[in-house]
């Protein structure tokens, strides 16, 4: 379904779903059918030094079609999403100038939001908080930011990849500074967009999306995600790399685990990663969902929108 009230010329096709599900080989058979552009909402691919850990498309697939926020930034950069909404509308805008239809694809669900309906003007934290939530994610874990987090906005919680501590860090800093629970300062209405929005979904059935997720995982390792780790451990405390296949790394040279345990921890926090991303997206009524080797009734789903919207 088309997701605006009303039908623009210029369409924002959407590809969403949980990790490791196939977006980006599907982006690609639609950017080639429509001869169009695919912009990346996936935030950690914005990253030049990071590569293996974020299973970022290979020469030869940004080869396939024009991409956009792949290897745009790099890790020592200050970008959110906040950043990219600006970024990214700004990029759209001009692409519209000569195609009609773009693909817009990604894993994170708010940089998605950021692009589809917008993001709250949050207020910037009070001096020292992240800080001091930084000091205690480094002192004491994970743990106790998932339960203030958990004790101070519950409805967050429940969407939450409780597993990333930037997400989890930037709510409670918002809480800290306002008093103001995170999720009440989200937006209720989908903000002005000038383009039509169509959102389809890769999903399939649960056991055999994990059996994939460890088996690429696996591939991960065996193409040199730990040396690319050690490359980035100057800069382990940076947000972008406060996320899974990073890590459990980082704490595997540390000492806190063996390489074995690490490698069973990526898998595991990346399984239940996909579990939250699919209870974002599950969220949006509108969004048509199909099966990864489904990609043949995917692009006859959009052709016929589209006709519609046309007509």
């Amino acid at each position: 379904m088309i997701s605006n009230e009303t039908l623009y010329s210029k369409t924002l096709i959407c590809i969403v779903g949980p990790t490791g599900i196939g977006k980006t080989s599907l982006a690609i058979q639609l950017a080639k059918e429509f001869k169009t552009d695919i912009i990346s909402a996936d935030s950690r691919q914005f990253y030049r030094e990071m590569n293996i850990g974020t299973a970022k498309p290979t020469e030869e697939e940004l080869n396939s079609a024009p991409h956009h926020f792949i290897n745009s930034h790099s890790i020592v950069d200050e970008y959110s999403a906040g950043d990219y909404e600006k970024e990214a509308l700004i990029c759209i805008e001009n692409l519209f100038k000569k195609k009609d239809i773009l693909i817009l694809v990604g894993g994170s669900g708010l940089f998605i939001n950021a692009v589809c309906t917008g993001l709250d003007n949050l207020p910037k934290p009070a001096e020292g908080i992240r800080e001091n939530l930084m000091n205690l994610f480094q002192e004491k874990g994970i743990e106790i930011l998932q339960q203030k987090l958990k004790e101070v906005d519950p409805s967050y919680y429940t969407e939450v990849d409780i597993n990333n501590p930037q997400r989890i860090i930037r709510a409670l800093e918002v809480f800290e500074t306002t008093q103001i629970p995170f999720s009440n300062w989200r937006k209720k209405e989908m903000g002005l967009r000038k383009f039509n929005i169509i959102t389809i979904g890769l999903n399939m059935q649960r056991e055999a999306l994990y059996q994939r997720i460890n088996h690429r995982v696996d591939l991960m390792i065996a193409e040199g995600l730990l040396n690319e780790v050690t490359l980035l451990i100057p800069y382990k405390n940076k947000t972008p790399l406060l996320s899974v296949g990073y890590s459990e790394l980082f704490d595997y040279f540390d000492g806190k685990f063996s390489l074995e345990e690490a490698i069973e921890k990526i898998k595991q926090n990346t399984r239940r990663y996909a579990k939250r991303q699919l209870t974002w997206f599950k969220r949006n009524a509108n969004t048509v969902w199909f099966e990864p080797d489904e990609s043949f009734k995917a692009i006859e789903y959009l052709k016929s929108i589209i006709k519609q919207k046309e007509s």
